[in-house]
């Protein structure tokens, strides 16, 4: 039996810190050395920046990077697995080969390839494959518009590559966690059905991913969390079995525990069944052991087949937008912002119903009896999008300027501009897995078709039961939820999730009878009308909220403050409940 594998991150997203991969080399021992650049709107920005600029389909920081670790990988014998190609893997495979060569080295070289199916789409339709809404299921009607569409592939292409040699792997759009699963899977020569294994090095893999945010960024108590203002980058050691020991390189910044572990195992999930190209990572199976300062023992995750299908990610230009902010300060809030929305529309060249969407609401930021100027400033808020970019430029930043003199008394502008942005829809489809085989291709010529498919089977998985505890006895005591309990919340197209985890058993059976999905929509109002989906993880003592429909079209297209998600937990966490009085004085 092999010795386990350490897997180091570099990369949590594209424009992440460049000098990561330097600090995981010679920071102390890695097997291997993996980087995620591919964010849902990641792929959109790639696509229009290879629009504009020949050869502006992949991330050049990670060109960079191997520029700076590239001699000292070759003489170590670390692997290096990125999916950094972006939508152009094999031009980010050559600039790797050119930095090579410029260098004076001879590295072997692969990238994987097949994930692209925009050129295939007409296709597709064509032979009856639909790609249904990942979501609703409705079918792809209209293929065109669409200036990205890419499939997620697994670890299987990796692992031919690394088979054959090969000292750097570039891919495209693969799962996070797959290129971290794929050496794992290669150094321990795991079968594709090895499912427990396989699920325990996408747990693994799922952890590592975002970087920093398993060492302690985003991280709810964040106040307990040393160095956090340059933490560390994690590696995980995953052994023959899929179980795995979470890291850091001593003397980094940040903290590894269970808090932090847990926190980012919740980072954009579903149900317990965390569905992958390779395998379903059953999350309630998930247990987590602090083995010691920064050292987080995974182990019990049991896997099962996965889906037939792979998830597609698709991109589309949904037209131009532009976004005005106009401060209402002091008193009379409400009044100053019909005063305004009605001045605008009167200067306004357009009607509302001449634009395809309008959005216009108040932040009441402002708070009385302000101590400032800032602390006095609430703000109307006003989006228009249409498919004609000049409806929504200059006449509508003009409209705006004409009411400074003509409005409300203190107006300014707290946000605004002269020309409006194109903005992205983001659909996710599913597409039959056998439709799209792995391309590993070798720079010295060699081509291999590695099959996505899965092994077909049924396995049974018991999930692993919670904690023997009850709530407390007692009195309550109006506070924030968020002293008890941390979150965790992002994106995944129009929808957003929401973990919430506690950190004692008491907690976790007080959070459990308290939060439903009617507390929540109570909670946060923003959901009260939305499907809510609710999967309580009592073995990480946590429950994950999936709020349909949140940021509507997707990121680039959401018209909230936050179109990512990312504080709809703290959010969440400052909403103040009755909480039973023992647990307050819990850690």
């Amino acid at each position: 039996m092999a010795d386990p594998i350490r897997v180091a991150n570099c990369s949590g997203f594209y424009g992440d810190r460049v000098s990561a991969a330097a600090e995981m080399v010679e920071g102390g021992h890695i097997d291997a050395l993996t980087g995620d650049w591919l964010a849902e709107l990641t792929m959109l920005i790639l696509a229009r920046t290879r629009a504009k600029r020949p050869g502006g389909g992949y991330a050049r920081t990670f060109v960079r990077q191997m520029e700076e670790v590239m001699g000292t990988c070759l003489d170590r014998g670390i692997r290096v697995v990125a999916n950094a190609g972006g939508l152009d893997p094999d031009g980010c495979a050559e600039a790797v080969a050119e930095v090579a060569d410029n260098l004076g080295l001879s590295p072997t070289i692969a990238y994987v390839a097949g994930d692209d199916l925009l050129p295939r789409l007409d296709d597709l339709l064509a032979a009856g494959h639909d790609l249904p809404d990942l979501v609703t299921g409705e079918p792809l009607a209209d293929p065109s518009g669409f200036v990205s569409a890419n499939a997620y592939l697994g670890c299987w292409g990796i692992v031919e590559a690394l088979e054959r040699g090969a000292d750097i792997v570039v891919t495209g759009r693969t799962t996070d966690a797959a290129i971290v699963c794929a050496p794992a899977a290669w150094h321990h020569g795991w079968a594709r059905d090895d499912w427990d294994a396989l699920a325990g090095a996408v747990v693994a893999g799922h952890v590592i991913e975002c970087g920093t945010q398993a060492t302690g960024g985003n991280y709810s108590f964040f106040t307990e969390v040393p160095g956090l203002d340059r933490p560390g980058f994690p590696w995980a050691d995953i052994a023959a079995d899929g179980s795995s020991v979470i890291g850091k390189h001593d003397g980094t910044g940040g903290a590894v525990t269970v808090g932090t572990v847990t926190s980012q195992l919740l980072y954009e999930i579903g149900g317990p069944g965390y569905l992958g190209p390779d395998v379903t990572a059953r999350f309630d199976t998930i247990g987590l052991e602090q083995e010691g300062p920064d050292r987080v023992h995974i182990s019990g995750t049991l896997g099962e087949p996965p889906p037939p299908t792979l998830k597609v990610s698709m991109n589309r230009l949904g037209g131009y937008r532009s976004d005005l902010a106009i401060a209402l300060t002091g008193l009379d809030v409400d009044e100053k912002a019909a005063l305004v929305e009605a001045a605008f529309w009167r200067a306004c060249p357009h009607e509302p119903d001449d634009f395809d969407e309008v959005h216009s609401h108040v932040v009441y930021t402002g708070k009385d009896d302000p101590a400032s100027n800032e602390e006095a400033v609430a703000q109307w808020c006003l989006t228009v999008k249409d498919a004609d970019e000049r409806k929504v430029g200059r006449g509508v930043f003009n409209a705006m300027n004409e009411l400074a003199l003509a409005s409300i008394p203190g107006f300014f502008a707290a946000r605004s501009g002269t020309s409006a942005r194109a903005f992205g829809v983001h659909r996710a489809g599913l597409v039959p897995a056998d439709l799209v085989p792995q391309h590993v291709v070798m720079l010295n010529g060699d081509r291999t078709v590695v099959e996505s498919s899965a092994p077909v089977g049924e396995v049974d998985v018991d999930p692993a039961p919670g904690p023997d505890a009850a709530v407390p006895d007692g009195p309550t005591i109006p506070a924030p939820i968020g002293r008890v309990v941390g979150t965790r919340s992002g994106d995944k197209g129009g929808d957003a999730n929401l973990g919430v985890f506690a950190r004692t058993p008491e907690a976790w059976a007080w959070l459990d009878r308290f939060l439903t999905v009617e507390r929540l929509r109570e909670l946060l109002p923003e959901a009260a009308d939305l499907d809510i989906e609710r999967h309580p993880l009592p073995n990480l003592l946590s429950v994950n909220f999936v709020l349909r429909g949140i940021l509507g079209e997707g990121v680039a297209a959401s018209t909230r403050q936050d179109g990512q998600a990312k504080s709809l937990g703290e959010w969440l966490r400052a909403r103040v409940v009755d909480v039973p009085a023992p647990l307050l004085e819990a850690p």
